[in-house]
């Protein structure tokens, strides 16, 4: 199942944005979804990450205390809400459904069985 992306943009410095995961035919809340982001030259890396079963949110060292990520059961959708946001988290971000978010962000890309299309998220002055 790919997941859909949407809600990137240009914003400068210090700024927000709030991005959205959703999927059509296919319920989320049963599922451990994970946000991701690969900037250009870099690899993909894990960014946050929400558990099916009870809620539990993880996050990367890069973006703790700045990003927050949350569902919406009732309109099928994951958010990321980005704030303080820094040149440094320019990438394409996607959503995907992953695993075992309690093994760090380094682990969850491993999990994830295909990429939906991303947003692109650029921050500059």
């Amino acid at each position: 199942v790919q997941l859909q992306a949407s809600g990137g943009g240009l914003v400068q410095p210090g700024g927000s944005l709030r991005l959205s995961c959703a999927a059509s035919g296919f319920t989320l809340r049963y599922q451990t979804i994970g946000w991701f982001r690969q900037a250009p030259g870099k690899e993909r890396e894990g960014v946050s990450c929400i558990v099916n079963s009870d809620g539990s949110t993880y996050y990367a060292d890069s973006v703790k205390g700045r990003f927050t990520i949350s569902r919406d059961n009732a309109r099928n959708a994951v958010y990321l809400q980005m704030n303080s946001l820094k040149p440094e988290d320019t990438a394409v971000y996607y959503c995907a459904t992953t695993k075992f978010c309690s093994l760090g962000a380094t682990t969850w890309a491993r999990f994830v069985a295909s990429w939906g299309q991303g947003t692109l998220v650029t921050v500059s002055s």
